[in-house]
C-alpha cells in the first residue's frame, strides 16, 4: 500500500484549496518471474476508510490465501502495518527496500555532501540492508558524529524509520524465499491509475468527483469496467420504475 497526492479544492466560494491524499493498495501474484495483476484500488480517503475497504476485500474472497504465501510490502507508516495485520495476520511483512534507500542517501548527502565518500557510504549501507544487517546499520548511525544540525536531524529520521519496523527488514531471508522487496507494483499503479488522470497541469478536483473517476480508472485496470456499467444500468432501471 502506498499513497499518491491528487489535488482537490474545497470551499470554492471562498477560493480556498486543499491537498488530499489518495490512499490505495494493489494485489498481485508472483508466478516465477512473472507478476500477475489481481486488483488495484485507490480512493481519496483516510486511514480508517482504507481499513474498511480492505475488510470488504477480505470478505469478497479475492485473495486465494489458502493457496499461496501472502506478503505485504509497504512503507514505514504504522497505520499501514496495523491494517495489514488485521487483514492477513500471518502474511510476511516487508518494509519496502526502496524507501529505506531514500533515507540512507539523504543521510549520505547531509553528512558527506556530494563527495565520493557519500556515494561509498550509501552503497555500503544499502548492501548491509540488502543482506539483512539492519542492526549494523543502526549501530553505525548511532556512532556517526553529525557535522551539522541538519545532518543530525536527517540521521535521527533514518534511525526512526529503520528501527521501529526492524522486524520487517530481514531482506536476505525474504529474498531467498522469493518474496518481493520493493513497492514497484503500487508505485506504478499510483502513476498509471491516479497521477496520469488526476495530476494534470492546472487540474483540481472535488473529492467526491475524484473518487468517482478513480473508481472508473481502477475498474478499467482491474478488467471489471463492463460489470460496473451493468450495475449502473440496473440502478437506473430500478429508480425509473
Amino acid at each position: 500500500m502506498d499513497r499518491c497526492v491528487p489535488t482537490a479544492r474545497a470551499g470554492v466560494a471562498r477560493g480556498k484549496g486543499a491537498w488530499r491524499d489518495a490512499k490505495g493498495f494493489r494485489l498481485y501474484l508472483m508466478d516465477g518471474e512473472r507478476i500477475v495483476h489481481r486488483l488495484s484500488w485507490h480512493q481519496v480517503h483516510n486511514a480508517h476508510e482504507l481499513g474498511e475497504a480492505l475488510k470488504h476485500l477480505k470478505e469478497a474472497g479475492v485473495m486465494p490465501k489458502d493457496q499461496v504465501r501472502l506478503c505485504g510490502v509497504a512503507d514505514g507508516a504504522p497505520w499501514i502495518w496495523q491494517h495489514v495485520k488485521a487483514l492477513v495476520a500471518h502474511a510476511r511483512q516487508i518494509l519496502a527496500y526502496s524507501h529505506g534507500a531514500d533515507d540512507v542517501h539523504n543521510v549520505a548527502k547531509a553528512h558527506y555532501g556530494t563527495s565520493w565518500q557519500a556515494l561509498a557510504w550509501a552503497e555500503a549501507t544499502m548492501t548491509r540492508l540488502y543482506l539483512g544487517q539492519v542492526s549494523a546499520v543502526l549501530g553505525e548511525l548511532r556512532r556517526m558524529q553529525a557535522r551539522s544540525a541538519e545532518a543530525e536531524k536527517v540521521m535521527a529520521h533514518c534511525w526512526d524509520y529503520l528501527d521501529e519496523p526492524r522486524e520487517h527488514t530481514n531482506y536476505r531471508t525474504c529474498r531467498r524465499g522469493g518474496y518481493p522487496l520493493g513497492s514497484g507494483g503500487i508505485e506504478s499503479s499510483n502513476k498509471f491509475i491516479c497521477h496520469v488522470r488526476l495530476k494534470r497541469s492546472g487540474a483540481w478536483w472535488y473529492a467526491v468527483n475524484s473518487n468517482q473517476m478513480l473508481a472508473l480508472r481502477c475498474a478499467k485496470y482491474n478488467g471489471t469496467l463492463d460489470q460496473v456499467f451493468v450495475r449502473y444500468k440496473q440502478r437506473l432501471r430500478e429508480t425509473s420504475e
